[in-house]
């Protein structure tokens, strides 16, 4: 019997989680005998990964709230490390979620383990000092967005274009009436769909102004339906604690993200990997989101890009509208929904958003990145056979 491949693999996020159990998947594929342990959530769990801390006690996101999870995040840090050493891993494949994991990629390197990062820390787009890091520590950087790779490629990083995961995974599985019939929806009616977020301050910042939304949507459009799609993140309390009263005039979707972006007119989405997903189901967006004043005071000198949302830097241009911070306010958001409802103007950025599809390569990122680590493992294994 071969010895099993030995493998520490962290996420940090709902969206890395999912990305990491798409990799685990497809490197089971090809190679039964792996063995996967360290940080992630439930869907890392389902593809057989041992878990040493759930990403729900760290999950956090501005800088100054991510002082409230400093214990939590040194204690995930010294498990992870304390198991490296213990478990010796060919690999440590660390997905996203840049704060944490370049640290722990520099302890690890200090340890003698190979390190691929899966899903690129956006360095391009602020604090590109970090860049010297990546270079010294990280042995192969596999990107999903088409720019990166001449990026790294420039400052000397050794660099792989594997494709955007969710092409695979956006795939819309039922029809519309049975969409509708499942959320008690009128199949004739439009839909406008909601997703505030995946994490619990998300949830907190973003849902107040959304109930504003759904209460003037509900005055001035009553023919029009709303539903709200609650991540597996996060907890139906905190839903319906930030709806309140108007929790009533909301579809809850639990689950069929991608059916509700399929069969929705508009969608009002929270900046980040949802955003992507929208713009893969061709579905007309507004962007918006909001963390804390103080967090966005110190981080927003630092960002030198002219756009925030993800589906506009793969564009190269402001393709959905994105309303941030005090611009994001329920009647800028109805108003670019309105804008929206018109057939014409949904249609133009439909047209837009299929040339973003085209951008994020074909289906098999996922494959591309478990083959691309199985080659890199039987190098350094045939390195180490040479020097033996």
């Amino acid at each position: 019997m071969p010895n099993p491949i030995r493998i520490l693999l962290s996420s940090g996020e709902a969206s890395g989680d999912l990305y990491a159990s798409e990799l685990l998947r497809e490197l089971r594929k090809r190679a039964s005998s792996i063995e996967a342990f360290g940080l992630g959530g439930p869907r890392s769990k389902a593809e057989g990964a041992e878990l040493l801390f759930d990403l729900e006690e760290i999950s956090v996101i501005g800088l100054v709230e991510v002082a409230r999870k400093i214990p939590a995040l040194r204690r995930a840090m010294n498990r992870l490390c304390e198991q490296a050493r213990k478990r010796k891993p060919d690999a440590a494949i660390l997905v996203d979620f840049s704060g944490f994991h370049l640290r722990l990629a520099k302890r690890l390197h200090d340890m003698g383990v190979p390190i691929l990062y899966y899903v690129s820390p956006q360095v391009w787009a602020w604090r590109r000092g970090r860049i010297r890091r990546i270079r010294e520590l990280v042995d192969e950087m596999l990107v999903i967005l088409p720019f990166e790779e001449a990026f790294y490629r420039e400052e000397g990083v050794r660099v792989r274009y594997v494709g955007h995961p969710l092409v695979d995974l956006v795939e819309p599985l039922l029809t519309r009436e049975e969409f509708c019939s499942d959320l008690g929806l009128d199949p004739t009616r439009r839909i406008v769909l909601l997703l505030p977020g995946s994490r619990r301050r998300e949830i907190e910042l973003h849902v107040p102004v959304l109930r504003e939304l759904v209460e003037t949507l509900g005055r001035e459009r009553p023919e029009l339906q709303i539903v709200m799609s609650r991540a597996p993140t996060v907890g139906a309390s905190w839903i319906e604690a930030a709806l309140g009263e108007t929790l009533s005039k909301v579809h809850v979707l639990e689950g069929g993200t991608y059916d509700g972006l399929k069969h929705a007119a508009v969608a009002v989405v929270a900046s980040g990997t949802a955003t992507v997903e929208a713009a893969l189901s061709e579905t007309p967006m507004v962007v918006v989101y909001r963390v804390g004043r103080l967090t966005y005071a110190l981080g927003r000198p630092f960002v030198r890009l002219p756009w925030f949302s993800m589906v506009n830097l793969i564009a190269g241009r402001g393709l959905v509208p994105e309303l941030l911070q005090s611009d994001m306010t329920a009647d800028a958001i109805g108003a670019r929904v309105e804008a929206l409802l018109d057939p014409a103007a949904a249609e133009e950025m439909k047209r837009g958003l299929r040339e973003v599809r085209a951008k994020l390569g074909a289906k098999g990122a996922s494959a591309r990145a478990a083959e691309a680590v199985l080659t890199f493992l039987e190098s350094r294994q045939s390195s180490r056979s040479e020097i033996s």
